[in-house]
């Protein structure tokens, strides 16, 4: 067959686009593979015509390739929470009488919670398995199963000590515990981890340094910074301003949550009396472009956890979800999970949810990575090969600096 020759490249005018197209379309039609070639054109309307579905006006779904590959990144997660992320098999080990009705029922929350402090009582029943040390490693090392299923190569894993104490564990030999089968975990899996450990905001002032200190006594340890959750609605800050002061004095890492279950005034007083390199959500933060702007130039870095956000009823659906526009807008952000078990979630599934809702594509996952290895609370040397292998695994060159 003779070769059609050209003076170069044929101009992407409307009409050869549309010529395109068509010869697309018309190939699509003798090989039977309608769906391939609306993806080629990335034309809905001929999509439609082809396979025979309706015209949607949501983002289209990411191909199936396309979800096999966003399984194979690489990944880091700041925000997740151990009491909160038990898969089924270690509940069921730790108390053969639950069923897996049962753990649907008790451990995961419905689609949309009525707020914040209802979504948190599903943690209750998974704190009341998690009182032994044995109890304690099997849940950490059933963790770190979930995160190599989501290719994640670095973790930090949050948990509240003080709330383990109901069969006689001392608060150093839970943190002991944890950091033991945090270790553990590292040798089996290769992922790398830190802990953070958490005052809650129902806490006294009292226990809030106590958990501090904790931080400080495990500093060579596997524990890498300090961290308030709970309810930041229904509890003021005051309780907890001396913990946060101990720990800047003491150079222990922080990040606290904020603008989650309160508004942008709840992420400005966090700011201000606790002096966080991190925000644990923050997401509300778009409501005021200032606080936005100061996010972004004092490089703040938001947690952003979206599933979890719906589900405490904070936006009717991903689509009024602010990451995007905070990502847009270059506000340092990372997404997470959260609690894995009662929002029924996988970091996979947070990062397919993305791009099907916002079209985010491989170099919008790598950013916000990046970003998250810029604000670990871990060492230089651990951030370099991180960045290294994010880089590798997002088919980037490693540039020497």
């Amino acid at each position: 067959m003779s070769q059609i020759k050209t003076a170069g490249p044929i101009p992407l005018t409307m009409d050869n686009k549309k010529i395109t197209t068509t010869l697309l379309l018309s190939w699509a039609l003798l090989t039977g593979q309608p769906q391939e070639a609306a993806l080629l054109t990335g034309q809905p309307q001929e999509r439609a015509i082809l396979t025979g579905q309706p015209q949607e006006p949501a983002p289209a779904q990411p191909a199936p390739a396309q979800q096999a590959t966003i399984a194979s990144w690489p990944k880091v997660e700041l925000h997740l929470h151990l009491d909160c992320s038990l898969g089924y098999n270690v509940v069921h080990q730790l108390d053969p009488t639950i069923t897996p009705e049962a753990y649907n029922q008790q451990f995961v929350a419905p689609r949309v919670c009525t707020n914040l402090a209802d979504y948190i009582e599903r943690a209750d029943k998974a704190v009341a398995l998690m009182q032994t040390q044995q109890a304690l490693r099997l849940v950490t090392l059933n963790l770190f199963d979930q995160l190599k299923e989501d290719h994640v190569i670095y973790a930090e894993i949050r948990f509240a000590p003080l709330k383990h104490l109901q069969k006689g564990l001392t608060p150093a030999q839970v943190v002991a515990a944890v950091d033991s089968a945090v270790g553990e975990g590292i040798q089996q899996t290769g992922i790398q981890a830190g802990i953070i450990l958490c005052t809650l905001r129902h806490f006294t002032k009292e226990q809030s340094l106590q958990t501090v200190r904790l931080a400080g006594q495990f500093r060579n340890s596997h524990v890498v910074g300090f961290d308030i959750a709970g309810d930041e609605a229904g509890y003021p800050i005051k309780n907890h301003i001396a913990a946060f002061s101990y720990a800047n004095a003491h150079h222990i890492p922080c990040t606290a949550h904020a603008g989650e279950a309160a508004g942008s005034n709840s992420v400005w007083e966090t700011l201000n009396s606790f002096h966080p390199t991190r925000i644990g959500h923050g997401v509300r933060s778009i409501e005021d472009p200032t606080l936005t702007r100061y996010l972004r130039e004092e490089n703040i870095l938001l947690e952003v956890c979206p599933t979890s956000n719906l589900q405490t009823n904070m936006y009717p659906d991903l689509a009024h979800h602010p990451v995007d526009k905070l990502y847009r807008q270059k506000v340092p952000l990372n997404i997470s999970t959260d609690c894995r078990t009662i929002s029924n979630t996988t970091l996979n599934n947070e990062y397919t949810k993305l791009a099907r809702q916002f079209h985010w594509t491989k170099a919008d996952f790598l950013a916000t990575n990046l970003a998250a290895i810029d604000h670990a609370f871990t060492t230089i040397e651990i951030k370099a090969r991180l960045k290294a292998e994010l880089l590798q695994g997002y088919g980037q060159a490693v540039q020497a600096p």
